[in-house]
């Protein structure tokens, strides 16, 4: 499965990989070895730069843009999700569920992608917790009883059917944002208030206990859709939200990795000897 999401990333990642190294490799060579933090630190702008480059094509062509996801959000949530494949974490289904909380809940706001077949699979409304806020979800919590959203990195496990149907066991990865959610019972499940009628009604879409819940006539095919170890990232405005999965750098090198035995090694120019 690894090399068929690697062919289908590959058009967009290719002309990057590919691309020439400009910087010569010449006699200044044992320069740049003897400052090895800055060489360090350039190799990794480097990397940042052409992930960036890749994710912002892989946008591009899915015309992401026209479904309200912003770059910002989309890049973040595919760097956690290389970094999630390389710690081994999510299984080789190729599928990206966003969630973004910054948006108002009377607007769509959760993305299911598949990055193997570059489609947006779905794109509808989700609700957040009640102490969360109202339209719009302010405040996040990882502890019990809170009755709020959590952010950050999920892996999705296993399913089961409970008072709303059938349900989505979520596993939180960011310590401190949501590794309480299995013991809070943060499932992903479908909600008659998670639905375009409660915005008419309302004036705002209908609020969980801390459950991303969406409309009840999409459920299923969501959770069939996402169910069995694939990444979900909810993204919010919060200004202490750290994470070990927006590592650029490490993501980078995954991606490489999966690409390497499908993409020739880059030919680098070598300055002739004088």
């Amino acid at each position: 499965m690894k090399r068929r999401l690697a062919k289908g990333i590959l058009p967009l990642f290719a002309p990057l990989a590919l691309a020439p190294v400009n910087a010569p490799f010449s006699k200044n060579l044992p320069d740049m070895r003897g400052n090895t933090k800055r060489t360090k630190a350039k190799v990794a702008d480097f990397k940042v730069m052409k992930f960036n480059q890749v994710a912002y094509n892989l946008y591009n062509h899915m015309e992401l843009q026209n479904t309200g996801l912003k770059f910002e959000v989309f890049d973040k949530a595919l760097t956690g999700y290389y970094n999630m494949k390389h710690k081994e974490e999510v299984s080789d289904k190729p599928i990206i569920t966003i969630v973004d909380f910054t948006k108002s809940s009377n607007q769509k706001r959760l993305w299911v992608i598949d990055l193997d077949k570059k489609e947006l699979l779905f794109n509808t409304y989700v609700s957040h917790g009640r102490n969360s806020g109202e339209e719009y979800a302010e405040h996040f919590s990882n502890q019990e009883e809170s009755y709020m959203s959590s952010i950050g990195f999920y892996v999705t496990e296993g399913t089961y059917y409970g008072k709303h149907g059938l349900s989505l066991k979520l596993n939180g990865l960011d310590e401190g944002f949501n590794t309480n959610a299995m013991d809070r019972c943060i499932v992903m499940h479908g909600a008659e208030y998670a639905s375009p009628s409660f915005i008419k009604q309302a004036g705002r879409l209908g609020r969980s206990l801390g459950c991303p819940a969406i409309p009840m006539e999409e459920h299923e095919d969501i959770i069939n859709a996402v169910v069995g170890g694939t990444a979900l990232y909810v993204h919010a405005a919060a200004d202490n939200y750290t994470s070990e999965y927006l590592d650029h750098v490490s993501a980078m090198s995954e991606l490489l990795s999966e690409n390497q035995k499908d993409v020739p090694p880059p030919s680098i120019p070598v300055a002739d000897a004088t």
